[in-house]
């Protein structure tokens, strides 16, 4: 990893690390210690290799299909903001920006994508 141009590892956490939900105890212990794995690594690697994490909410993905199986179910789960004509999958944009040249500067940082969940309060 060392002999590439610009080598980046991303790592994958929850907005439910930040934001206390009710029974995501589990989940928000596991990937609260990524996010600490992140900044650790970050600080052990710099300079030469960034390592970041993105934090999303829950995305329509296959894995999820149980959870968003009815419209009752996805206005519970999705994001107010992403109701709003945003499109929850694609939350994988930002891996590929921070894997690129772009975003050179960039490391130790935990990234929300969670539609607005972890500021908007409704």
């Amino acid at each position: 990893m060392k002999a590439a141009e610009s080598p980046a590892v991303v790592l994958f956490s929850t907005v439910a690390v930040g934001q206390g939900m009710p029974f995501h105890a589990s989940i928000a212990a596991a990937k609260g210690a990524v996010e600490g794995l992140t900044r650790s690594l970050a600080a052990e690697w710099a300079p030469t290799i960034r390592v970041n994490c993105i934090a999303p909410s829950l995305t329509d993905t296959p894995l999820a299909a149980r959870l968003l199986s009815s419209e009752e179910k996805r206005k519970v789960q999705v994001p107010a903001t992403a109701e709003k004509g945003r499109d929850t999958r694609r939350n994988n944009r930002p891996a590929h920006f921070l894997l690129g040249e772009n975003s050179r500067w960039m490391t130790g940082q935990v990234i929300g994508m969670d539609g607005g969940m972890s500021v908007i309060k409704l």
